[in-house]
């Protein structure tokens, strides 16, 4: 028949109805192909065959797809332990993303590269002309219902409360900073506390490696240093003395701040 193409567009204005018809003249039989396009809100993407793949989801909305991509980043442990804020691409998501890392807030970016429209519901159907043909014909169609906590989080995700988001993020990851520093302060000074003279020992021991390691010649003179007399000499008694009221006036200034101790 002429005029075969029919679109029909719903609008915001739109009045809520059952159904509609659509009338054409004809004196056979006719094919058509329906498309409908599902009307989903929030609105649904399909997601690139890679990604897909990759979360093991074909659909979804933009929040569900971020959560499987965060529970995926979670689960493979790719946030930067450090700076939290950066997520460490493994080789799977550097094929798709073409990067090593990526800040989290700019993951919402990089999948709007990744999302296309989803595809619409194709309906193969035959409009016969003789009475005794079938008039209806019945299709079951999955869709989803209002969540009822859709509107609320849609004010909370606002540009404004993303920002403070933002903002609380890294308030957070600075305190947990200062609480493995702390943390790491509180078992120093215990093992201090258990046995002061092993705490010494093994402290001047790990100094002295970590200080050979950053030259490249012997410290001192390796032949002297050898030999007992060289440490009876008066020189070693008042170096002694002095490096160990240095360093007990050194702790005692950190755990003054450490417990926020400030002398009157």
């Amino acid at each position: 028949p002429d005029n075969h193409l029919v679109e029909w567009h719903r609008t915001n204005a739109t009045a809520e109805t059952d159904g509609f018809q659509v009338r054409r003249l004809g004196d056979q039989n006719v094919k058509c192909t329906i498309l409908m396009i599902l009307d989903h809100s929030p609105p649904q993407y399909r997601l690139d065959a890679r990604l897909a793949r990759l979360l093991s989801i074909n659909n979804g909305t933009r929040q569900t797809i971020i959560q499987a991509l965060w529970q995926y980043i979670k689960t493979h442990k790719l946030q930067d332990p450090e700076e939290r804020e950066f997520i460490h691409c493994d080789a799977q998501l550097q094929s798709i993303f073409e990067c090593t890392r990526i800040r989290f807030p700019d993951l919402p970016g990089k999948l709007n590269k990744l999302i296309l429209p989803s595809e619409p519901i194709i309906i193969n159907h035959t409009i016969c002309l003789g009475a005794d043909q079938k008039k209806h014909a019945c299709y079951d169609i999955d869709v989803e219902v209002d969540d009822q906590v859709r509107d609320s989080m849609r004010t909370f995700l606002t540009p404004q409360n993303t920002h403070e988001l933002e903002e609380l993020d890294r308030k957070v990851l600075q305190h947990i900073d200062s609480i493995n520093q702390l943390k790491q302060s509180r078992e120093f000074y215990l093992s201090f506390a258990d046995d002061p003279q092993g705490f010494i020992c093994k402290w001047l021991a790990s100094q002295s490696r970590d200080v050979k390691m950053l030259t490249d010649s012997p410290i001192g003179n390796t032949e002297e240093e050898r030999r007992a007399d060289y440490y009876m000499e008066q020189w070693s008694y008042e170096a002694v003395s002095r490096y160990f009221y240095n360093k007990v006036q050194q702790k005692r200034v950190e755990l003054e701040q450490a417990l926020g101790i400030r002398n009157s």
